[in-house]
């Protein structure tokens, strides 16, 4: 395994510095899962974190390291990252645009908004959104934080890693969302730095998974962007990756493929038998196991990584209502 791009030390010293800034979310034990599948398996409930997903934490650990006198930041994001750049900017004073496609869901437009930054809608896809903030930098002074592509992020995102260790001792299995890869290019570089044995499993959905495509590909890849319930796993990984791609490929074990319906059932399964109430995105941990994808072996820690769902959305989730019209079709 080739030693990550971003270490531990990386990963301790920005959760010095963003330790005022973040909540340490805690990590449950959920006995209808480790019944079912016959091994201890824990929730690390990060859609608690302050803005109702683990964004904050690199958005922090990026915001901290500005110098004085930056003009403003900027960022293209499907939502969760716009929302964390929003507050961390906030913050410490700094006006923040935040670029969108079309397809960000409107509740996470309403964030960012009342959060005191701007919301700008540009074209059907992320990099489409991604051209209107590099002129945002070229012409207009501000400051590129992008989602996860980046040093400071992975590593902020990092600290989610080393509470995972820190409340699971013995863990050795994490289940982990996947879309750019600073998650999860993050938590495995802490887990496996203090559990080398353990083994991370990545998740994303089907419809649009650019890590998945370029670690298939062995070289970044542009995907067509889909909708999706998991919406903050959208979007691609950005051709010139300089970072993400290489940590996934050398960090995590395995990358798995979720369909509609399974992510479905695995928001369900969060609201009915754990009590909780998480996007698409958080719940494909659990729905990864349920659907027999990811075998539970040793302790199992899943992180539900956001809550920032339409309400109405999870609604016809829950009581059953929702149907996925092309996967039945198919």
């Amino acid at each position: 395994m080739a030693v990550p791009f971003v270490t531990l030390a990386d990963i301790e010293a920005a959760r010095a510095r963003i330790a005022g800034d973040i909540v340490a979310t805690p990590t449950v034990d959920s006995p209808s899962l480790s019944e079912r599948f016959g091994v201890p398996v824990r929730l690390k409930l990060e859609h608690r974190q302050t803005t109702g997903a683990f964004k904050l934490r690199g958005a922090s650990n990026a915001v901290a390291l500005l110098s004085d006198g930056t003009r403003g930041v900027t960022a293209a994001s499907t939502g969760n990252h716009g929302r964390a750049l929003s507050l961390a900017a906030g913050r410490r004073g700094i006006p923040a645009v935040i670029c969108m496609s079309r397809l960000v869901p409107e509740n996470k437009l309403v964030e960012i908004r009342r959060l005191g930054a701007e919301a700008r809608i540009v074209g059907a896809s992320q990099d489409e959104a991604q051209v209107e903030a590099e002129r945002l930098v070229a012409h207009e002074g501000f400051v590129m934080v992008p989602p996860f592509d980046d040093p400071a992020i992975v590593a902020g995102q990092g600290t989610l890693g080393l509470e995972i260790v820190e409340q699971t001792p013995d863990v050795e299995t994490v289940l982990i969302q996947v879309s750019g890869g600073g998650l999860a290019s993050g938590v495995a570089a802490a887990v496996k730095a203090l559990r080398p044995n353990a083994r991370i499993v990545g998740i994303s959905m089907a419809r649009g998974a650019a890590m998945k495509a370029s670690l298939d590909a062995g070289r970044p890849v542009d995907v067509e962007e889909e909708r999706t319930l998991a919406d903050s796993l959208g979007g691609g990984i950005g051709l010139e990756n300089r970072l993400t791609f290489a940590m996934c490929r050398d960090l995590l074990d395995d990358l798995v493929l979720l369909t509609e319906t399974e992510i479905a059932a695995g928001i369900r399964h969060a609201y009915a038998e754990e009590r909780e109430v998480v996007e698409g995105a958080g719940a494909v941990g659990i729905a990864a196991l349920l659907a027999g994808k990811v075998k539970a072996r040793g302790p199992t820690v899943a992180v539900l990584s956001g809550g920032n769902v339409d309400m109405n959305l999870h609604r016809d989730i829950v009581s059953g209502a929702w149907r996925d019209g092309r996967e039945r079709a198919a």
